[in-house]
């Protein structure tokens, strides 16, 4: 390894940096990957002529690391550039002074030797480096890295990448009537489609086949610069900067460096601009024209362009949430029609007119103690109206339809899922290629386990087995495991705890209302409460939110996974817990549990012992779980979905910015290029953090559209509205706000499946409770076909008010200054009890034990119907499409044959070789034997070279 320092003087040449940004000064060898660090150097108080601490101190322009120099060649170099930076001798021990170093200095130095044998060691394996020169006294400084063809042809085979072959095929079209559907659909929406290049043969797919340098012969190489892509490329260094490690600190990769501050970031350059008045055009640019602005919001996704620039897992994210977008669409469709049967029926509601009539008089029961006076249940009739819009017998058909579609969006996705697979080569991606891929060692196990193996050094002795490899155990990882428990136990309660206290604010907060003196503000009591506790607990579930995120990292990472797989489903796993329970839990209460322990007149049940436990409004509590799902849903999209992912980059970055300009003092840099390269523009981007927030959000919502739809039609709609906006600003994001993602290769969604899964199960079960229980469709049913007179709905109000005696209410808490108090006799209150002239008087009735039996007949007969449609559903679509099983076959034996072919061809060529060599030595069997062997060391020679001719096939 030569290390040629270029001198600025001389180097006028070299010093230019390349028109593109994307290339070495060279301007031929391309940027694959970039390490950026930010050093500081310490002030030398040495004489002058004393030897440098510092390995290159000076203007030098350029530090140029090139893997394969001579050091004759070093030398002549140096010589060119006038002698200035000749190999720097070791100082002398004698007239130099000793410079005492701080703890800063200390540490800096060691990064820089760790630095130094890290980049030593990239070199070592064969990629070639350029790195900026230090000549401020402290500042930001990049090493960018190139990988040249022998690096790329050896990894590639290594990671068994799939690489394009000679051979095409014609993919084989279904026939018939889907064919021609298939015409009519892409006539009809050849407007959506987006306008990037597409291969001019749809019929056609190039045989893939992971990659192998003795049958190179097989690969349609045109120019060995441009064979593996840019993503392919920066993807190949990342696993050997994954890979390469120091002895410092036992580091192992470039994760742990980061992690140890030696480097600030690492990442893969953009395609250049993405905006801008020339008229190059990149990928990065087409991705921003033709997806990534709000004007295309009505145009598909070009995903196969996003799957070649960002990768397979980044693009099976954009598949996945393209198709969750278009689904929503038919669910969004019934939701408004179920809405608007639900307005239509609303005059001929029977319950809806019986409550508003002024004639029937019922005289209810107070609402609180002493201050609330007896009212007419006539003063409820607008919220009666607004309930049955969502409660009515639409909703449970609604409800059937939303868990079937749940399940047919989950087998499409499957299919689409397998679709892609195909087109993207991913079939063959085997299990033990996904775990080499994944099974490097994260730097905080890295780190855990070396403090192990010190710790266990000082104890066993020298005749302990030092054979079996070091690895965690249960008891070291017991800890963790402990806080996990304890940790999560503490935040679920905490998200309880905030349920409760808002469920207090709302019974004192009433309370306190009724107490006033103005007439509206009384009778706007349950309207205010209800909007103010909603938005109350919107902010506390934003607030949670953010909390449980960090605390989530925090307890995977003193779990110590071992492999960022095992890592990110951990973690996965216990945000959505988490996020879960912070977002539903207000939405369950009001559910289930509103209305259901407040006792009866006479006998209710306090809190704080002065306070009554709050009951559902005259026409039930689906209409304020409506208003709660409603608010938390929308803001929830509104305010974090959209505002934060907006507005917390931009923050991020200049706070970023503001960080550099303080710390970096302002000197002049001679060398630097007034044009910021594009390795400058990306280290100003956010990093990417991975795809957990972001399906995260999207799974929360699918969750809001499917568990509690009964009461809430219009969800999908204001789902769908959402993810309009969320697919480009998503796509935004990626696009123009966050640094390149590393390609990542994946066959799925992975956990996220099982996630989707099981809320699409859990909604059957949520749905039937909410229907049979927070809704009246049961009571109706059960007085229509059991106790109506006339089969009808008329005297259903009456039906479902129980009898009190006033005379019963505890002293105490009779109405004060009541102008009824003289003339009632009974009030009556919403329930199935026993009237106060029964023997067990106030008791349960036989109606309310008939209807609570229907409630769990329909719940146990609602779920069994629809689980029994979901599985037949899941039965009768395939998760593979017929004819991509079928061309997966065929594309076995389409290798196969290819694979013959090309082998009897290169056979053919041997003999074609050797023939005139046994006419001319029939009789000479040593010299046929010393030609033979002379070929094959000819081939063997020339192996690394593209150009020749013999070179394009395998070694006899």
């Amino acid at each position: 390894i030569i290390n040629n320092y270029l001198g600025g003087t001389q180097g006028g040449a070299v010093d230019k940096a390349s028109p593109s940004g994307m290339h070495f000064r060279d301007s031929k060898r391309k940027v694959d990957y970039v390490l950026a660090y930010h050093y500081r150097k310490r002030l030398a108080r040495h004489p002058a002529g004393a030897g440098s601490p510092e390995p290159m101190h000076g203007s030098a322009s350029l530090a140029l690391v090139s893997n394969g120099g001579t050091g004759k060649g070093s030398v002549e170099l140096q010589q060119q550039d006038g002698g200035q930076h000749a190999p720097q001798e070791r100082p002398r021990p004698l007239g130099v002074e000793v410079i005492e170093l701080g703890p800063l200095d200390t540490l800096e130095d060691e990064k820089r030797l760790q630095r130094e044998e890290y980049e030593r060691n990239l070199v070592e394996v064969g990629l070639e480096i350029e790195k900026d020169p230090e000549n401020k006294s402290q500042g930001l400084s990049f090493v960018r890295i190139h990988a040249p063809w022998q690096v790329l042809s050896r990894e590639a085979e290594l990671l068994k990448i799939k690489m394009p072959t000679k051979k095409m095929y014609e993919i084989t079209e279904e026939g018939g009537i889907l064919k021609t559907l298939n015409e009519i659909w892409c006539k009809l929406t050849k407007p959506l489609q987006p306008q990037v290049p597409q291969q001019e043969n749809t019929n056609m797919k190039t045989l893939s086949y992971p990659f192998s340098r003795e049958k190179i012969y097989l690969y349609n190489i045109k120019d060995k610069d441009t064979f593996f892509d840019n993503a392919t490329r920066s993807r190949i260094v990342h696993e050997i900067l994954k890979r390469v490690s120091t002895k410092a600190r036992n580091s192992t990769g470039i994760g742990t460096l980061i992690a140890n501050h030696v480097y600030d970031a690492a990442y893969p350059l953009h395609d250049g601009e993405y905006e801008g008045q020339n008229d190059d055009m990149n990928e990065r640019k087409l991705l921003y024209r033709e997806w990534a602005r709000y004007g295309v919001f009505y145009k598909f996704q070009p995903i196969d362009l996003i799957r070649k620039y960002f990768g397979e897992k980044i693009g099976l994210y954009f598949a996945w949430l393209g198709l969750y977008t278009e689904f929503l669409i038919p669910s969004s469709v019934v939701g408004i029609i179920v809405f608007l049967y639900g307005c239509i029926t609303i005059e001929g509601d029977i319950p809806s007119k019986e409550m508003c009539d002024q004639h029937n008089a019922f005289t209810m029961c107070p609402l609180c103690d002493k201050f609330c006076d007896y009212w007419n249940l006539s003063s409820a009739c607008a919220t009666a109206r607004a309930s049955h819009l969502f409660d009515n017998p639409a909703t449970v058909f609604f409800s059937i339809f939303m868990a079937l579609w749940a399940t047919m969006f989950l087998e499409q996705w499957k299919r689409l899922q397998m679709r892609l697979s195909y087109f993207w080569d991913l079939t063959g991606l085997e299990e033990e290629e996904v775990s080499f891929l994944s099974e490097h060692p994260r730097p905080e196990y890295e780190t855990k386990l070396l403090q192990k193996k010190l710790k266990n050094k000082n104890i066993t002795t020298e005749n302990s087995n030092e054979d079996e490899k070091e690895k965690l155990t249960w008891s070291d990882r017991m800890p963790g495991y402990a806080a996990n428990f304890g940790l999560i136990l503490f935040m679920i309660m905490l998200t309880f705890s905030a349920v409760f206290g808002v469920i207090v604010y709302r019974i004192t907060t009433a309370a306190a209302l009724s107490f006033s003196t103005n007439e509206t503000t009384r009778s706007n009591v349950r309207v205010t409460v209800t909007a103010t506790a909603v938005i109350i607990n919107l902010v506390v579930i934003l607030i949670l939110d953010e909390i449980y995120g960090a605390v989530a990292k925090w307890l995977t990472e003193i779990e110590v996974p071992k492999t960022e797989k095992t890592f990110e489903e951990r973690l996965i796993l216990k945000a959505f817990l988490l996020k879960f329970v912070n977002s539903y839990a207000p939405i369950f209460y009001v559910a289930f549990f509103k209305g259901r322990f407040v006792g009866h007149p006479g006998h209710y049940v306090y809190v704080f012992e002065g306070y009554r436990m709050e009951e559902c409004a005259p026409g039930g509590c689906l209409m304020e779980l409506c208003i709660q799902l409603s608010i938390i849903m929308l803001g929830k999209q509104l305010i974090q979905n959209n505002l934060f992912e907006i507005g917390i980059p931009k923050l991020k970055k200049l706070f970023r910015k503001l960080k550099d300009e303080r710390t970096e003092p302002k000197e002049m840099d001679t060398n630097q290029s007034k044009d910021p390269q594009q390795w400058d523009l990306d280290y100003l981007l956010e990093p990417f953090t991975g795809l957990t927030p972001e399906y995260m959000e999207m799974i929360i919502q699918f969750g809001f559209v499917t568990l509690f739809v009964a009461s809430f039609p219009l969800a999908p709609l204001f789902a769908l509205l959402n993810n309009i906006i969320e697919v480009r600003l998503d796509a935004k994001k990626f696009v123009t706000e966050v640094r390149r993602p590393d390609t990542v290769r994946a066959k799925d969604i992975g956990i996220w499946y099982n996630i989707l899964s099981g809320i699409g199960k859990l909604s059957v079960i949520i749905n039937a409770f909410v229907i049979a229980v927070t809704s009246d469709f049961i009571p109706r049913l059960m007085y229509q076909y059991a106790y109506s007179q006339n089969g009808t709905m008329h005297g259903f109000i009456n039906h479902t008010l129980s009898y009190f005696n006033v005379s019963h209410l505890k002293a105490g808490t009779q109405p004060e200054n009541s102008p009824f108090a003289q003339d009632v006799l009974f009030c009556r209150f919403k329930d199935y009890r026993e009237p106060p002239w029964s023997q067990n008087q106030y008791e349960f009735s036989k109606q309310y034990w008939a209807v609570l039996s229907a409630r769990l007949a329909f719940v146990i007969l609602f779920q069994n119907l629809v689980m029994f449609l979901s599985v037949l559903v899941d039965w009768m679509i395939p998760d593979i499409p017929k004819d991509i099983s079928e061309q997966i076959k065929k594309e076995k034996s389409v290798l196969l044959d290819f694979f013959l072919k090309e082998e009897h061809e290169k056979l053919k060529l041997i003999e074609s070789f050797i023939a005139p060599d046994k006419q001319k030595h029939k009789s000479g069997t040593k010299g046929e034997r010393i030609r033979a062997a002379s070929f094959c060391q000819f081939n063997r020679c020339q192996k690394g070279s593209f150009a020749s001719f013999s070179s394009q096939h395998t070694e006899v």
